[in-house]
C-alpha cells in the first residue's frame, strides 16, 4: 500500500480480496476520513481516488508439507528395569523400550 498525488494504491495477492474491495471502495474512503478525524498521527492522510491491484510478487506461501522426521538422535537407552507388578504399566514400559530401541536403529 502507498499513497501518491492523492490516490491511494493498494496491491493484493489474490482476486477474490481485489473483487471485495472493489465493491467496498466507497466503504474504504469513509473508514480512511473517520481515522483522520480519530487520530491525530493520521491527519495527512487523504485519497481521492483509490486504485486496488493484483500484484505478481505476492510472498511466497509457507510449504504446506513439514518435514516430519526427527532431526534429533534417540539419547534413551532401553536398559532400564520395571519395578512394577501391574501388568498394564509394564506393558506401557515394553512398549516405551520398543520405542526406544527403534528410534536408535536397533530392532
Amino acid at each position: 500500500m502507498y499513497s501518491q498525488n492523492a490516490t491511494l494504491f493498494l496491491a493484493l495477492s489474490h482476486p477474490g480480496y481485489k473483487m471485495e474491495l472493489n465493491y467496498n471502495r466507497d466503504l474504504l474512503k469513509s473508514v480512511l476520513t473517520m481515522l483522520k478525524e480519530h487520530d491525530e498521527t493520521c491527519k495527512e492522510i487523504h485519497a481521492d481516488k483509490i486504485v486496488i491491484f493484483n500484484s505478481k510478487y505476492a510472498v511466497p506461501a509457507p510449504d504446506a508439507q513439514l518435514p516430519t522426521a526427527p532431526k534429533y538422535h534417540e539419547l534413551a537407552k532401553a536398559d532400564f528395569t520395571i519395578h512394577s507388578d501391574d501388568k498394564a504399566i509394564k506393558e506401557k514400559f515394553e512398549a516405551i523400550k520398543k520405542s526406544i530401541l527403534s528410534n536408535r536403529g536397533i530392532r
